[in-house]
């Protein structure tokens, strides 16, 4: 399992019910189903991946999750999970409301754009960073819209939304004594547990 999946589970409870917007191959729900007996569900957009989800037994919905997830009463969920994906949402804000409103808690995973190598090639270079991690250059990216640490914690401020914790981790998901020294210039991945 990725890494960052192994970080997420520890977060969520066994037996539990699991939303996981953005599910990918299903690799996390699986997981969680056989290790922590939870009733999950996912919801995706790739064909590739619903088929990948159905031939493992994981209960998928197709959707677009920019859409809005007003078909899902409010908190029918005692976790929701959306990982590496807020980035490129076109209304993230909106999206950690909705996931707050279906859910008791939520986990977010996103990478920090305020990584000092991110920050170094734009001042260096004076072009958009493009790296092993953020492979894309600035006309085929998939992510619209760029944030910190910092930024996601002024945005939980806002919304009245409780941190329950955080890990802040390299690109192969692993903890340094000096990223929690300087979080928003060394870590390169941010993942919040987050309630109301």
């Amino acid at each position: 399992m990725r890494a960052d999946l192994d970080i997420i589970q520890d977060w969520v409870a066994p037996n539990s019910k699991v939303l996981d917007l953005g599910c990918g191959d299903g690799e996390l729900l699986s997981y969680l189903q056989q290790e922590k007996n939870i009733t999950g569900y996912g919801v995706e957009f790739d064909h590739d991946n619903i088929t990948t989800c159905i031939e493992k037994g994981i209960n998928v919905v197709e959707k677009n999750i920019d859409e809005g997830l007003a078909s899902i009463q409010d908190s029918s969920f005692d976790t929701v999970i959306m990982t590496q994906a807020l980035q490129v949402m076109y209304h993230p804000d909106q999206i950690v409301d909705e996931m707050l409103r279906i859910g008791k808690e939520c986990i977010v995973t996103f990478p920090n754009f305020g990584h000092w190598r991110a920050r170094g090639y734009l001042a260096f270079r004076g072009r958009m960073p493009v790296s092993k991690f953020l492979p894309y250059t600035w006309y085929n990216t998939p992510n619209i819209h760029f944030c910190t640490f910092k930024d996601f914690e002024q945005l939980c401020v806002e919304r009245n939304i409780h941190i329950l914790e955080r890990t802040v981790v390299d690109n192969e998901h692993k903890h340094h004594w000096s990223i929690r020294l300087w979080p928003n210039m060394l870590g390169e991945v941010a993942i919040y547990r987050i309630t109301r």
